[in-house]
Formats: structure tokens, sequence, C-alpha cells
């Protein structure tokens, strides 16, 4: 499992019969699945029992959109720091301590006062982010060759994770005696995920590094990673090529800005359902287990667009047919949630997972293909998910607002249906066959 970049500057001994043991990739996909099913999980678990937080705490529409909004702020904050904390400690330590501080954030979060509900939000929202951002990176640094099929398989792990949490959080309550027992559960999944990283940790592995070409066009001697070439072309030191990698900031790239706002308008039309769709269906008279068995069917058609798109992507030089498919599955579950939520409530529930699944997966496979080496991944997935998830957060919120100043989801819904549109658009210009 050891790169080219790692054992060209040095920093991977030889391997004995027990460190090549812990090194088996199937160990690290292992680890790499039960972290991903954390991502979402301890987020769509909440949003069936939001009507109980608002009624034990007194919140208004507005304010009880928080419960899920604050979590989804310090999505965007959390990815700030993580491609820093990533190149300083590693990304599997960052990892390990993002997954325990998701489960103090989960037991937090269930405290009897208004400020742990929100503390708890904060620390959850900060230990996602770790995740987020630090493994596409991972990704392409530890299977560059198969970087989309194995964002297929995490980001089909985290819907996974978001159509479990969806599913059981009704009747975790009723097992475990109140909401609290459900929300509090989930700490568990996360233990669980972070023993399956101890053995990363007693790998030593290269951080983050650049894997480039110089001279292109000179013959395939001009190939040079961190390690030397036996062709015509120029030698350039390993800490010339990192050094120029480091400093060029993608955040002046229009194209990153493309992909970043891609994966902000779809990360605020899922956090709008993650927040008030079982609301939006028990508001229109459906009962409030069958709403949150919808929502879950919603959550479960998402793994089978989180799967196959990034395939898909992968096979394919453009990716513009994809980005006009999600989004327009996407706008037409909307569009069904306007004018008959209860009547094709499954129907709209399959066409949004759909199309949601498929755009998260997309987002997050741009991030990898627009990118030329781990490192560029790295810090375009800190930039794409701080400012897609500080938009995103606006989104659960706005549409509470609108709702409780119209007493009506049509109004929340027509705003939506324009960030589709604009996703349309940024999508498309994202999609084209070039790298950051």
């Amino acid at each position: 499992m050891e790169t080219a970049a790692g054992a060209a500057a040095g920093t991977t001994a030889a391997p004995g019969p027990r460190r090549s043991r812990l090194a088996h990739p199937a160990l690290l996909l292992l680890a790499i699945v039960l972290a991903s099913l954390n991502m979402r999980a301890a987020l769509s678990s909440v949003s069936p029992l939001v009507s109980e937080l608002a009624q034990e705490y007194g919140l208004s529409s507005a304010t009880g959109s928080l419960v899920t909004s604050v979590p989804v702020l310090f999505l965007g904050a959390g990815a700030v720091v993580a491609p820093w904390l990533g190149r300083r400690y590693g990304a599997e330590r960052v990892l390990f301590t993002a997954l325990l501080l998701l489960a103090a954030g989960v037991v937090v979060r269930v405290l009897p006062s208004t400020a742990a509900l929100f503390g708890g939000g904060v620390l959850v929202g900060t230990a996602i982010a770790l995740l987020n951002v630090l493994m596409p990176g991972l990704v392409k640094r530890d299977f560059p060759d198969r970087a989309a099929a194995m964002t297929s398989v995490y980001t089909g792990a985290m819907i996974a994770g978001a159509t479990l949490g969806a599913a059981a959080s009704v009747p975790l309550e009723r097992a475990l005696g109140g909401w609290r027992g459900s929300l509090a559960s989930w700490s568990v999944l996360a233990c669980v995920a972070a023993l399956a990283w101890l053995p990363q940790l007693l790998i030593r592995r290269a951080p983050f590094q650049a894997h480039t070409r110089v001279g292109a066009g000179t013959g395939a001697g001009a190939q040079t990673s961190t390690g030397t070439g036996a062709g015509t072309a120029p030698a350039v030191a390993p800490e010339t090529v990192a050094h120029a990698l480091e400093h060029r900031s993608v955040w002046r790239s229009p194209l990153a800005w493309q992909v970043t706002l891609f994966m902000g308008f779809q990360s605020l039309w899922t956090y709008v359902l993650i927040a008030w769709m079982p609301t939006i269906f028990t508001d229109h008279g459906m009962d409030r287990s069958t709403a949150g068995v919808v929502f879950a069917f919603n959550n479960l058609v998402q793994v089978a667009g989180a799967f196959a798109v990034p395939l898909l992507a992968g096979r394919m030089r453009g990716q513009r047919p994809l980005i006009a498919l999600v989004t327009s599955m996407v706008a037409a579950g909307y569009v069904g949630l306007m004018v008959a939520p209860v009547e094709g409530a499954w129907l709209w529930s399959a066409a949004l997972g759909i199309g949601q699944g498929g755009a998260v997966g997309l987002a997050l496979t741009l991030i990898v293909l627009r990118s030329g080496d781990a490192m560029t991944a790295a810090r375009l997935s800190g930039m794409a998910q701080t400012v897609g998830y500080l938009l995103a957060a606006f989104g659960p919120l706005a549409a509470g607002t609108l709702h409780q100043a119209t007493g009506s989801w049509t109004a929340p819904i027509l705003t939506v249906l324009g960030v589709c549109a604009a996703a349309l658009v940024v999508g498309l210009l994202a999609a084209r066959d070039r790298t950051v």
C-alpha cells in the first residue's frame, strides 16, 4: 500500500511480516467503508425526530431548522483546517481522531439542554468535515488507478449510512425509550469505525505528495514523480515539484470554483430534504412513521445513484450528460413534492434519491478527476467542501424561515428549483475534461 511518493522520499521502511498484514488492502477498505457509514448517519438520524426535539425545547420552525443547519455549517468551517491537519499529522491519524470526536459529539447532543443540543451539533459537523475532506485525497493517494471506483464505494457506503440513520431512528426511539437513546446509539457506530482505523495508525505512510509530469510531449522519459526518470526530460527535484504545487492556490482557479459551486448547490438541495422532507409529508397529512419510511426509502435509492454515477463518470472524458441527468431528476422530484407530495410520495422519493445520490457521487468524483495529484485533490476537496457546506448550511434555515413566513412549502421548493438551475450551469462547466 506504500505510495511511490513515500517510497522515493524514504519515509517508509521495508515492511516486516506484521506490518505487511496490517497494510493489507482489505483492512484499509474496511476502514474506509466504516468511516464512510458515519459521514451521514449522525445527520439523517435527526430528521425524523425534529418535531420531538422542537416540542421538547419549544423551538419554532426557523429555530428548529438550526438542529440540522448547525452541523452543516460546521461541515464547512471544519473543512477549512482539514487539509492542513492532514499534511501536519497524516490522514490516518486525523481520520481516527475525527471518529472519536464524532462519537463524543453524538453523546453531547443528547444531554438535557439546548446548549448541549447545538454544541453537540458543532462537534458532529466538525468531525464529519474532517472525514469528508480527507477521504478524496486518501483515495487518490492509495488507489490512484482505481480512484473513481473507490469513490463509488465510499460514497455508496456514506449513503447507506444515511439510509440506516433515517430508517432506524424512529424504531430505536421506541426501543430505547425516547429520542435521546435513539440519537446516542449512533456513537457506537463511530467507535467501531475508529477501532477499524487503528491498524492504519501503525503503518507509516507518506503524506499527500505531488505526482506530476513535466516536459509533456517529450516521451515516456518525461514523467517525473518523486522518484527519478530515465528519459531525456530535464530532472526536476521532488522538493521543487512539491513546493510549486503546494503554493499553487486552487482558490484562483475558475475550474476549482465551478467544482466548488456544484458541490455547494447539490449539498444545499440535499440538506433541505434531510431537514424537512419528513415534515413536508406530515404537514400534508401523512403519519410520522410512514413519513420516516418514505424518507428512509429516499436514502436507500440514493445508494444506487451514488454507486453507479461515479463508475460511469470515471469512464467518460467529460461528464456533462451525467450533470444534466442528476439535476433534472432532482428538479422533477422537487416539483412532485410541490404539486402532489403525499399522492406521489414514493415516486418523488425515488426520483430525488437517484438524483441526490448521483449528484453527491459525481461532485466527489469531479474533485478527484479534476485534480492532477493527491495534494491538489486534498486542497480542492478542502475548498469545495468549505465553501459548499457553508453555502448548504443556509438551505435548511432559509427553507424553514420561508415556510414559517408563508405557511406553505411552495416558496421554499421554488427557491430550491432555482438552485437546481444554477447547479446545472456550473456543473456543465465543471464537467469539462481538464484539471485544476
